[in-house]
């Protein structure tokens, strides 16, 4: 086989490199879990690494979130750009990034580091990461404040600096870091676990080109980003042909601002998937603004899921796919709009291309689902130890409904992808709270022929005083979409119940609300929207669905016109309106 390097290889050597990138990718995944220090990483999985060719195209990546899906390249790609000299970049430098509009993409909490990887003097790959650090700075604890007004509240900016300097620390940064972060155990400990897996990444690398020579492994890679074109052309060619439209509404942005409109025109041609963003609101004061490369790493997602979702991630894959905004946007902001919690307007952005295909793909989309991070920061003190303690985390909540299947329950949204929650028992022996609760909330929202998933019901209790929770729960006025027929769902909210037993809110975005002995903060996820008509849901299904506790005796009747006996949970009867239908 020939290859746009020239260099002719074997089938065989090119798919035993090729699986061997997608190997170290892995193995670096791992590294960066097992030795980082914050649970946010090695619980949660809020990171991603993998390695770039020497241009920065994606080669492969490992990640538990999926909104870094190409993050990693616009690092690398920003690395280049900044370091672009003959001697500008040597073996043993490791840059951090984190600046969300040079490269970093999302918000300062999420930290990059990029290394090139040199063989025969030349870069032949980078081994990249990104990282969310549990702090960063600013001016809140936690440092993703959702009342920021502008980035420079938000935390600690890197913009595309070297962290090591031909093999030697620039200890004077580490410094910096250590006196401007709250929990520097933390954060210092996940930036050397990032500098671990960066390690491994290039260790393998260089053993591949020792092992099958450099031309050999650079042939490889043209060989794998083609490989990706391929397939996703190949299921591009099988989607339904023409222009899609669908419009919506982000809830605020924190400032009791909006709702802001975003709309979406999806073109699919024989050679392209084009999605022009153009006409949707302007950047916000309020922290909800993304930068253009959030919007693309949440488009990309997207993409996936509608044409080959086991494909593994290189930037071959996305060759067809075309992104179109208008500069400033509320998906495209610029420097220095806030973006702490950009997910609100990255996430949205997907979710219309979501809405506009779901009626031509029903067997792959499904309705809509909780859609926001719905992202917790809980400060104090520990009542045990008396020493401060923060909880960083997102939730889980309700999918929607699909073609021949109910919603998924008590799941993470697109954006955080298969990432997990703090364990109960974690939570309880590192912070000052107890957790009175963690149960799915069946509030009997997303009625259909295939209901909705349920969201989940979670309660913190405060064990001091001088406690502050900060959360961030988006999709609260607009809730998730129905899908034919299908009702909507529920919103994400929570309340504040106080040991007085006054209750407050509900809210969907609140900064630092204060928090004493015995007050309870109770989050509620969204249940996903339903599919089909209610009326269509079998009644033995019901009844199973009452028995279960998915929706209530009144819920059964008054959504499903199916009667249910509460004690024996058999049909009994079905009303006049069902009947009709």
């Amino acid at each position: 086989m020939v290859t746009e390097t020239n260099v002719k290889v074997d089938p065989f050597t090119l798919e035993i490199v090729k699986d061997s990138l997608i190997a170290t990718g892995d193995e670096m995944f791992y590294a960066l879990a097992r030795t980082s220090m914050s649970p946010i990483i090695y619980e949660v999985l809020d990171y991603a690494s993998g390695l770039t060719d020497a241009k920065g195209q994606l080669l492969t990546q490992g990640n538990g979130v999926t909104g870094f899906i190409g993050m990693l390249t616009f690092m690398v790609k920003q690395t280049l750009k900044k370091f672009d000299g003959k001697d500008d970049l040597n073996p043993g430098d490791i840059i951090i990034i984190n600046d969300p509009y040079g490269g970093g993409g999302s918000h300062l909490s999420d930290v990059g580091l990029v290394m090139p990887i040199f063989f025969e003097g030349e870069i032949v790959a980078f081994s990249a990461n990104k990282a969310h650090w549990t702090e960063v700075g600013g001016k809140d604890p936690g440092s993703f404040s959702n009342d920021a007004t502008e980035i420079f509240q938000e935390g600690l900016q890197f913009p595309c600096v070297k962290l090591f300097d031909k093999g030697k620390l620039n200890q004077p940064l580490v410094d910096i870091i250590e006196s401007n972060v709250r929990f520097p155990d933390l954060s210092l400990g996940d930036l050397w676990a990032q500098v671990a897996a960066l390690r491994t990444g290039e260790k393998r690398v260089m053993e591949l080109c020792e092992k099958h020579g450099k031309e050999v492994v650079l042939a490889s890679v043209d060989h794998h980003l083609n490989h990706g074109e391929q397939m996703a052309r190949k299921e591009l060619a099988k989607l339904p042909k023409g222009t899609f439209e669908a419009e919506s509404y982000i809830d605020d942005d924190g400032f009791d601002n909006g709702p802001f409109k975003i709309q979406v025109k999806v073109t699919i041609s024989d050679d392209k998937f084009i999605c022009d963003f153009r006409g949707s609101h302007p950047q916000v004061p309020g922290p909800i603004n993304c930068s253009y490369t959030a919007l693309v790493s949440a488009v990309r997602t997207i993409f996936l899921a509608i044409t080959n979702p086991s494909q593994d991630v290189n930037d071959g894959v996305f060759r067809p796919l075309e992104i179109i905004t208008d500069p400033k946007s509320v998906l495209a902001a610029e420097r220095p709009a806030p973006v702490s919690i950009y997910w609100e307007s990255m996430l949205a952005g997907a979710d219309l291309i979501w809405q506009a295909l779901a009626p031509e793909l029903p067997e792959r989309l499904s309705a809509g689902h909780l859609l926001s991070v719905c992202a917790v920061i809980l400060a104090g003190n520990h009542h045990d130890t008396n020493e401060p303690f923060l909880i960083v985390e997102p939730s889980v909540g309700g999918w929607g409904a699909a073609k021949g299947q109910d919603g998924a329950r008590g799941q993470f949204c697109i954006g955080d992808g298969e990432t997990y929650n703090v364990p109960i028992e974690v939570a309880e022996t590192r912070y000052g709270v107890v957790i009175d609760e963690y149960s799915l909330r069946t509030d009997g929202a997303g009625a259909g022929e295939y209901i909705g998933g349920a969201g989940v019901t979670r309660s913190y209790r405060a064990m001091t005083d001088n406690q502050m929770v900060s959360a961030t729960f988006g999709r609260n006025k607009f809730v998730p979409w129905g899908f034919n027929g299908g009702e909507e769902g529920s919103p994400n909210e929570f309340v504040i119940e106080k040991a007085n037993g006054e209750v407050d809110g509900p809210f969907g975005i609140f900064p630092r609300y204060p928090l004493n002995t015995g007050d309870v903060v109770k989050l509620m996820t969204a249940t996903g929207g339903g599919y089909g008509n209610p009326f269509d849901r079998p009644v033995d299904q019901v009844a199973l669905d009452v028995k279960n506790g998915y929706i209530s005796l009144d819920q059964a009747k008054e959504k499903f016109g199916v009667k249910v006996n509460p004690e024996t949970f058999e049909v009994e009867g079905v009303s006049a309106e069902r009947q009709i239908k």
